[in-house]
């Protein structure tokens, strides 16, 4: 762990331009240890981390977490898909962002998958890739083909639902709100 908050706080720093003493002035963290915490010799504690964190305007977990290369491939197998009855929903951000999440949902024929409304402000995307979805929010239904979208308060009550004799599959988008 050391290494990695070491290797991307030092990252961080430089890729923003700052020097260890703007750093230092902007977290209210010693210039000194900034200096040993990124040569690795430091063991920070957890105030000096969420100083850092908030300097950087970066979560804690992309500080704390290994370094990754330009590219990473995650495999099919890799992925969690989580089972609600006759609906698959794949989380497709195998990173943290904070504040968005991304889903695959795939609806067998006939099935429902009920929604879970989000904080005030949240808004949520529905796209249809394959099939046929309705999507049941606030009193509102919307019925979506392969290739249609619909943008809808996230924070309402709201529902899935394949009317189609196949399979239907859809992206879920939802950017949380502060």
């Amino acid at each position: 762990m050391v290494a990695s908050f070491s290797a991307n706080l030092k990252d961080a720093r430089t890729r923003r331009g700052l020097t260890q003493d703007a750093l230092a002035r902007m977290s209210g963290v010693p210039r000194s240890t900034i200096s040993t915490v990124e040569s690795g010799e430091g063991n920070p504690t957890l105030h000096v981390i969420a100083a850092l964190s908030d300097a950087l305007h970066l979560s804690i977990d992309e500080l704390l977490s290994p370094p990754w290369g330009d590219s990473q491939v995650f495999r099919a197998s890799d992925i969690p898909v989580q089972r609600r009855g006759p609906a698959a929903v794949q989380k497709l951000l195998p990173h943290s962002i904070p504040g968005m999440e991304i889903d695959r949902i795939t609806l067998a024929k006939g099935a429902r998958l009920p929604g879970t409304p989000h904080r005030a402000g949240t808004h949520e995307y529905l796209y249809c890739e394959r099939g046929r979805l309705v999507l049941h929010v606030a009193g509102e239904t919307h019925t979506l083909d392969a290739g249609d979208l619909v943008a809808f308060p996230g924070d309402r009550r709201h529902s899935y639902r394949n009317p189609g004799s196949a399979t239907a599959v859809g992206f879920s988008v939802v950017t949380l709100a502060n």
